[in-house]
Parts: C-alpha cells; structure tokens; sequence
C-alpha cells in the first residue's frame, strides 16, 4: 500500500501540492467584494464573522476545485518519494517490478492508483453537487 511512514514521501506530497494552493486561496479569499466586508462590519461584525460569514462560504467551490487538482499532485508526490527512498508502497514496487522484470506489478500498482484517485475524484465531486 501506499507508505506514508518512515520516509520523505510526506515532504514531497506537501512541497507539490501546499503552495500552489496557498497562492490560489490567498487569491480568491482577497478578491471577495469589499462592500460584503463593510456590511457585516457595519452591522456589528468581527474579522472572525467575515471569515467565517463571508469568506469561506463564497469560496467553497473553489476549496472543492483545488482539492480535485491536489489529489493527483499529491499521489503524485508520494509516489515520487517512494521511488527515491521507500522499502514499500505502491511507488516501491513499481520500480522493483522494473528492475526484476514483473510487468504485472507494475501494472496493478498503476491501475491501484488509479482506483484511489478515482475514488478521491468521485468523493470529492459527491461533496461538491451536496454543496451547490
């Protein structure tokens, strides 16, 4: 299975996919319309209400938008950490399958991977046709 243990997989998953979204969130949470701001503020709000009353509801489905992307960037990442320093997971045994010359492993670890990113997908979308 996929190791997120004992290894640098984490750190590749997170350098792939944290800081594009960082930037994509930062983006769209400053973009909402000041006159939205000034109204819960005139009304007696805080900066925790326009957070939480403002901020976060108009940018659901971009939130939803950047987890579907992160999922492939971030199975992508811990496959890349098994590669280079893994004794397991799916990434691990790709490259053993190559280097021993059993194509059937290598073969089920993709189509595994496939699977769970599909799987990602199909959640991710269920949350997002629930939300709209």
């Amino acid at each position: 299975m996929i190791s997120f243990y004992g290894n640098n997989c984490t750190y590749h998953t997170l350098s792939v996919a944290v800081f594009s979204t960082i930037i994509t969130l930062y983006t769209n949470f400053t973009s909402i319309e000041e006159d939205k701001k000034k109204l819960i503020l005139t009304l007696g709000g805080t900066k925790k209400d326009i957070l939480w009353k403002v901020v976060i509801p108009c940018n659901i489905p971009q939130i939803i938008s950047i987890m579907k992307v992160n999922i492939g960037l971030s199975l992508v990442g811990v496959i890349i950490g098994e590669f280079l320093a893994a004794k397991a997971g799916l990434g691990y045994l790709i490259i053993y399958g190559s280097q021993v010359f059993k194509l059937d492993y290598v073969i089920m670890s993709i189509v595994i991977l496939c699977i769970l990113a599909t799987f990602l997908y199909q959640l991710l979308s269920y949350f997002e046709k629930k939300y709209k």
